[in-house]
C-alpha cells in the first residue's frame, strides 16, 4: 500500500470552500498547524488524503487506504517541480519513519487537545483510532492515521509503502458530497482502492471482489462499511475498506475511515482491520449525547 510523499506545502485537506484557499505544511508524518497562501504562480495539484492513510493518510491519511497517498503524480514535470517541498516552518519538526512519537505515544510536538495514549486523534472528526502494538500513530487537526510495515514500493523503490494502514478524514476533505453513511462508503471505496493499489506503484487494479457491504456501529454512531479484495498487476494484492459514519461532534459531519492491508505473510491479518474498526471511539470532549462514547 502506497505510503506518503516527502514533507512540503500542499492544499489544505480541511478546506471547506469558504474563505481563501490556502496550503498546509505536511512534515512527512502529519499535518501541522502551519498555513500559507500559495504563490500565484504555482499550479496547485489535487491532493489525496488519505493513509493517505498514504499516507496518511492521513493521513492522512492516512491514507487510508490510497489510504495514505497524500499527493498524486499527475501533471507535467514543471508542475511537479513547482509543488516540490520548500523550506519547512521553523517550528515544524521533520521526522522520518520510526522517529520518536510513533505508535500513538504522543510526543510533545504531536499532542493535540483530546489526544489519548494508545490512540491517534482526528480532532476535526472528533474520533480516536486505536494504535495496535508495533504500529505508528499520527494525530492531526484534520485527520489521523496508523501504519505498520514500511518497505520499498514494488513499482517504484524510491517510494515507501506500508503493509497496513488506516486513516481518517472528514468526508468533505475527500470531496465526497454524499449525505448518508451508506452512500458515502459506497462512493469512496473505488477511490480508496485506486489510491491504495493503483497507478505506477502497483500497475493498476485488474479486478476486485466485494467482501462486505453492511451497516456497522462505530463510536456509538450508525455507520456503513464496504470492503473489497483487489488484484493488482504488480506486487501484492490487497484488502481495502471504506467506512463512513457521523462524527460524534456533529451529526452533520460525516467521517470517512480508509483502510488498506497487503495480502502478504508480512502484512497484518485481516482480523486486525476489524479490531481497529471496533476500537474507534469518540475523542475526549467530542460530545456526551446519546450514542456517544467518551
Amino acid at each position: 500500500m502506497t505510503q506518503m510523499t516527502p514533507p512540503g506545502w500542499h492544499p489544505d485537506p480541511g478546506y471547506t470552500g469558504i474563505g481563501p484557499v490556502h496550503e498546509r505544511w505536511w512534515d512527512g508524518t502529519r499535518w501541522t498547524d502551519q498555513l500559507r497562501v500559495p504563490p500565484a504562480t504555482i499550479r496547485r495539484r489535487r491532493m489525496r488524503v488519505g493513509l493517505g492513510i498514504t499516507a496518511a493518510v492521513v493521513v492522512l491519511a492516512v491514507a487510508g487506504g490510497g489510504v495514505f497517498l497524500l499527493s498524486d503524480n499527475s501533471g507535467d514535470d514543471n508542475e511537479r517541480a513547482a509543488t516540490a517541498p520548500s523550506a519547512p516552518p521553523s517550528d515544524s519538526p521533520r521526522r522520518g519513519p520510526g522517529a520518536p512519537g510513533g505508535g500513538g505515544s504522543g510526543a510533545p510536538e504531536q499532542r493535540i487537545p483530546g489526544a489519548e495514549d494508545g490512540y491517534a486523534t482526528d480532532l476535526t472528526s472528533g474520533i480516536n483510532l486505536p494504535v495496535p502494538d508495533g504500529w505508528k500513530g499520527t494525530s492531526g487537526v484534520t485527520g489521523a492515521g496508523v501504519t505498520t510495515g514500511e518497505y520499498p514500493c514494488p513499482g517504484d523503490t524510491s517510494e515507501q509503502c506500508v503493509r497496513g494502514g488506516v486513516s481518517s478524514a472528514p468526508a468533505k476533505a475527500l470531496k465526497l458530497d454524499t449525505t448518508t453513511a451508506k452512500a458515502t462508503a459506497e462512493k469512496d471505496i473505488s477511490a480508496n482502492a485506486t489510491e491504495s493499489y493503483g497507478e505506477k506503484i502497483y500497475g493498476g487494479i485488474t479486478s476486485h471482489q466485494e467482501l462486505k457491504s453492511e451497516p456497522v456501529t462505530v463510536a456509538g454512531e450508525q455507520g456503513y462499511l464496504v470492503r473489497w479484495k483487489v488484484v493488482t498487476k504488480n506486487g501484492d494484492d490487497g484488502y481495502v475498506q471504506s467506512l463512513a459514519f457521523p462524527s460524534p461532534r456533529s451529526k452533520d459531519l460525516l467521517v470517512v475511515v480508509r483502510s488498506g492491508f497487503d495480502i502478504n505473510s508480512k502484512a497484518p491479518a485481516l482480523s486486525v482491520m476489524d479490531d481497529i474498526t471496533k476500537g474507534i471511539k469518540a475523542a475526549s470532549g467530542a460530545g456526551s449525547g446519546p450514542g456517544t462514547t467518551a
